[in-house]
């Protein structure tokens, strides 16, 4: 038996528990830290209301967050994080780009880029073997038979 056998079903775990962690300490962060990391950071941006805003963002980060952690409604709870990557880059990066250039954008993108791509993986293929999703659509076969 060939001795990765074991460790094919744990991909999907592992981008699961880096997108939890960073998104959770995000979402905590944002509560933490408001001058820097919340509300000012928001009002930095010009949003109207940045300390609803950013409560808001900061919420979803984290209870998505532990969705995706767990493996539970994975993929809805990565639509909200998807949203939040996209206005982020739509109110800072890309202006970034327009000001600075690709290659300033590209360096302070990297880790935005990072979690899109793994959001939209788990957005794709779920939470994986070793999920609660997993879990409860095994038990929901075995419960029909």
């Amino acid at each position: 038996m060939n001795p990765f056998y074991q460790t094919k079903n744990y991909p999907s775990f592992l981008i699961r528990f880096a997108v939890g962690i960073i998104f959770f300490s995000e979402g905590i962060q944002k509560f933490l830290f408001p001058e820097t990391l919340g509300s000012g950071r928001f009002e930095q941006l010009g949003f109207a209301r940045p300390v609803f805003w950013a409560n808001l963002t900061g919420t979803i980060e984290i209870i998505c967050s532990d969705f995706i952690l767990v493996g539970l409604f994975t993929r809805v709870a990565a639509i909200p994080l998807l949203i939040i990557m996209v206005l982020a880059f739509v109110k800072t990066k890309y202006p970034e780009l327009r000001d600075k250039g690709f290659w300033i954008m590209a360096h302070d993108y990297r880790t935005d880029f990072a979690m899109t791509i793994l959001l939209i993986y788990l957005l794709i293929f779920g939470g994986g073997q070793h999920s609660l999703d997993k879990q409860l659509m095994e038990s929901k076969n075995y419960q029909k038979k």
